[in-house]
C-alpha cells in the first residue's frame, strides 16, 4: 500500500513518542516523574465546571463553524483589556490552538513554500508544516546570548522568494525567551517590509518572570493584514484538555478562506466552548498567582540542574520549558535507557529529547526540554532523579 509522502517526512511527536515505554514501567511499579509533557498541575478555574455543568439545553447541537458568540465575545473583551481592539469576525474559535496553527499554514502555504522559525522551535510546527507540503527554514539561536533573534540582520540572511512567513512563539517554547518591545518592533517592521505572515503563538502571554508586562503583537500598527495571532485557553487557565483555541486576524481576505476549512470540520465541541467562555471570568488574581508559582518551579529546576556536573542551559524569561544540554552522547538513547534499564528507588524520569526541536539534522542530540508544570517538591526530586540517571549513564 502507498502512503502519502508528506505523512512518511514527518516524525513523531519527541514528547509523546515514548508513551508505550511509560505504559510498561507503570505496569512494572516503576513511578515516572513527568518534566515532558506541558500539562500544568495547576486546578483549573472553576467556572469552567459549573458552566458545562449548566448547560440546559435539551440537544447537544453542532456549534456553528466560526464558534459560539459568547466565547467570542469573551476573546473580544479579553484583548480589549490588554490593549487589542478586534471585532468578533477577527476571532474564529477552534480545536486548540494546533488547529489554529494548521489552519494557518494550510491557508497560506503552497508545495515547497517556506516559514522561518528560531531553533529551537516547538516540534508541532515541523509537522503542521509538511502536511502543508511547506517547510520550515530555521534561524539559528544560541543559549549563550538567550536565544535572541530579533536582529534584522540576522532575519535578512534567510529571506527567499519562496518565504511567506515568520513564525514565533512568544514568550518561547522550548526557549522561555521573551522579546522585548523593541524586539517585537523589529519583528513586526521586518514582517511588513517583506510582505509576510507574521504568525504569533501567544498562548503562553500570562507567564512572564521578569517583571515585564508583555505585548501583545495585536497592539502593534501597520501589520494588520499581516499578523495571524494564536491563543488558546489550554495554558492560560490550565484547561488543555478542553481543546479551546483561536486563529485570530484582521485580515478579512485570511480569515475568509479560514472559514471554509471551519466550515468542511463543522464546529468545535460545544461543551468546550461554553465552559471556555465562562474562563474568560476569571479574576486577575489567579494569573497573579500562577506566575509566582511557576517563577518559584523555573527557580527550583534551575538551582537543581545547577548542580549537576556537565550540565549547561539558559534561565528562561517566561513560559514554563527549559532547553538543557546534558554531558551525554545522545539524549534519545538516554531516555529509552532510563525507561528500560534504570531506576533508583523504584523512580524513574521522563524528559523531551532535543533533537525533535530542532528544523536542523544533527542539532539537538545531548539536549533536553523540561517543562516545569508540577510542585517544585516533585520537580526537585525529578531533577535529582536525572542525576542519578546521568551518573550511573555515563559509568556504563
Amino acid at each position: 500500500m502507498k502512503f502519502s509522502s508528506k505523512i512518511e517526512k514527518c516524525g513523531y511527536s519527541p514528547i509523546r513518542k515514548f508513551y508505550s515505554y511509560q505504559v510498561e514501567c507503570e505496569k512494572q511499579g516503576k513511578k515516572i516523574h513527568h518534566l515532558n509533557i506541558g500539562q500544568p498541575d495547576i486546578q483549573t478555574p472553576r467556572n469552567f465546571f459549573t458552566a458545562v455543568k449548566d448547560f440546559d439545553e435539551k440537544v447537544v447541537a453542532y456549534a456553528p463553524s466560526p464558534g459560539i458568540p459568547e466565547l467570542i465575545g469573551a476573546i473580544r473583551r479579553y484583548y480589549e483589556r490588554i490593549g487589542v481592539e478586534l471585532s468578533d469576525s477577527d476571532i474564529i474559535i477552534t480545536t486548540g490552538g494546533s488547529e489554529a496553527l494548521s489552519m494557518s499554514f494550510q491557508c497560506i502555504l503552497d508545495e515547497g513554500d517556506e516559514l522561518l522559525a528560531p531553533e529551537p522551535l516547538y516540534s508541532n510546527y515541523l509537522t503542521f508544516t509538511t502536511m502543508t507540503g511547506g517547510k520550515v527554514v530555521p534561524i539559528p539561536t544560541d543559549p549563550a546570548n538567550g536565544y535572541r533573534y530579533a536582529k534584522r540582520e540576522l532575519l535578512e540572511r534567510y529571506v527567499t522568494e519562496k518565504t511567506r512567513g515568520l513564525l514565533i512563539t512568544n514568550p518561547g517554547n522550548p526557549t522561555g525567551v521573551v522579546l522585548t518591545k523593541e524586539e517585537q518592533q523589529v519583528i513586526a517592521d521586518f514582517a511588513r517590509d517583506h510582505g509576510l505572515f507574521l504568525i504569533v503563538d501567544e498562548v503562553y502571554r500570562e507567564f512572564v518572570y521578569n517583571g515585564q508586562k508583555l505585548s501583545s503583537f495585536g497592539s502593534f500598527e501597520g501589520i494588520e493584514d499581516n499578523l495571524i495571532i494564536v491563543d488558546s485557553v489550554s495554558k492560560r487557565f490550565s484547561a488543555c484538555g478542553a481543546r479551546v483555541g483561536a486563529l485570530i486576524s484582521r485580515n478579512k481576505e485570511l480569515i475568509a478562506h479560514a472559514l471554509k476549512i471551519c466550515q468542511a470540520r463543522l464546529s468545535v465541541a460545544t461543551l468546550d466552548q461554553v465552559g471556555a467562555a465562562a474562563l474568560y471570568d476569571t479574576e486577575e488574581s489567579f494569573f497573579e498567582e500562577v506566575r509566582a508559582e511557576y517563577k518559584k518551579r523555573r527557580d527550583t529546576v534551575c538551582e537543581e540542574l545547577g548542580k549537576i556536573p556537565g550540565v549547561s542551559f539558559d534561565v528562561p524569561e517566561g513560559a514554563f520549558y527549559l532547553m538543557a544540554s546534558l554531558p551525554v552522547d545522545d539524549t534519545d538513547r538516554f531516555q529509552r535507557w532510563l525507561f528500560t534499564d534504570f531506576e533508583t528507588d523504584g523512580e524513574t524520569v521522563m524528559f523531551a529529547p532535543g533533537d525533535g526541536f530542532y528544523r536542523s539534522p544533527g542539532l539537538g542530540k545531548n539536549e533536553i526540554r523540561i517543562a516545569y508544570v508540577t510542585n517544585s517538591d516533585e520537580l526537585r526530586r525529578s531533577i535529582r532523579v536525572l542525576a542519578e540517571g546521568i551518573k550511573r549513564y555515563n559509568s556504563l
